[in-house]
């Protein structure tokens, strides 16, 4: 059982146990503080709670370093994609190749039967012994968008105790139950960065390259310090007066050629902010692989409503979407995952060209 310290994942603990499996608590160092480059990483607290949900459940509780994987494959995924221009969304790659991955390859190394973990999602076994993640029943935290891109061989090592449960019967069951964590706040963002903007953390791997701030007729706005630092439907920190009071600058393009960061309003007819086509790339599916044009519904970003589209598979992973409605500043990058009804059937990365 991934035990964060949470008490999501403390209550999936106690749900295991009770269903009379053996347990073991695993909680991952994934971040060493290194000086001037991060805020306060609560991962000590972390630990202290994990070990006293734990010591309160009476399961074994295994620290394991994770710090050089997180870096290699998070870390490194995340600098590489701002250099590019691109907007990643680490915890993709996170649950794919750190959680569901290198863990994963660990407990099953030391010869568990499985993974579990506190996602708001379910499981469901076909009567072809395949497996399909579903949504969670509580909608409001609903985590299945964040699976979107591991594999059938993944789903099936893991389990989510709490996806049938809400978040307030999550907390009830913690306290009626005598979990020292029942209270506790729930983690937000990426733990290394603590409270830093990403844009000062960032500052230390990618050098500023000035340029011009521009709209779309060219004209010179202003001057910016480097493109990663921006990302496309962004309203604010741009550093130019909108010149109006009833409308701001909106980032629409990063032209890394000339180096000019490209605004305009945020009105549904401005080129680039709002579009109905994208690319997709690096497309996966989690048990049903999509090979004709078909209508299905996906998640533009994590809490955006549910998007009726027709995908149209490309070669090398590749994928066409239609939206039926516009969508706002789709960022290269970040990733679009696709379901049948409440049924994730996998994601891919938005592409290089989103606009057709």
């Amino acid at each position: 059982m991934a035990l964060s310290g949470g008490v999501d994942s403390a209550v999936a603990a106690l749900l295991l146990k009770q269903s009379g499996v053996g347990v073991e608590g695993a909680y991952m160092r994934t971040w060493q503080h290194e000086e001037g480059l991060v805020g306060d990483c609560p991962w000590k607290e972390d630990l202290e709670a994990a070990r006293a949900v734990a010591a309160t459940l009476d399961i074994n509780l295994r620290v394991i370093n994770m710090i050089d994987v997180y870096r290699e494959r998070v870390v490194q995924y995340l600098v590489d994609g701002y250099k590019r221009g691109v907007t990643p969304n680490p915890d993709m790659l996170c649950n794919r190749e750190v959680k569901f991955g290198a863990l994963a390859d660990y407990a099953l190394k030391e010869g568990f039967g499985g993974l579990a973990t506190g996602h708001y999602c379910r499981k469901w076994q076909n009567d072809d012994g395949s497996f399909d993640l579903l949504e969670g029943v509580d909608d409001n935290k609903d985590q299945s968008y964040f699976l979107a891109l591991i594999s059938q061989e993944q789903l099936a090592f893991a389990h989510f105790p709490i996806g049938d449960m809400k978040k307030p019967a999550v907390r009830a069951f913690a306290r009626t139950h005598g979990l020292p964590n029942a209270d506790r706040k729930d983690s937000q963002g990426i733990c290394f960065l603590g409270e830093v903007p990403i844009n000062d953390f960032l500052q230390h791997y990618i050098p500023d390259t000035p340029g011009n701030i521009v709209n779309l007729e060219g004209r010179i706005l202003g001057q910016h310090r480097g493109l990663h630092r921006y990302t496309i439907g962004q309203r604010k920190g741009i550093g130019v007066p909108s010149n109006t009071d009833f409308e701001n600058y909106v980032v629409l393009s990063k032209n890394f050629d000339t180096h000019e960061l490209v605004v305009g309003f945020d009105r549904p007819e401005t080129p680039g902010l709002y579009t109905t086509e994208v690319f997709l790339e690096n497309v996966s599916f989690l048990n049903r692989t999509v090979d004709v044009p078909t209508t299905l519904l996906a998640r533009p970003r994590y809490r955006d409503p549910m998007q009726p589209i027709t995908l149209t598979p490309l070669p090398d992973r590749c994928a066409h979407i239609a939206f039926q409605s516009p969508q706002r500043a789709l960022a290269k990058g970040q990733v679009l995952a696709i379901y049948r009804d409440n049924i994730l059937l996998g994601g891919g990365v938005y592409g290089p060209d989103l606009k057709l």
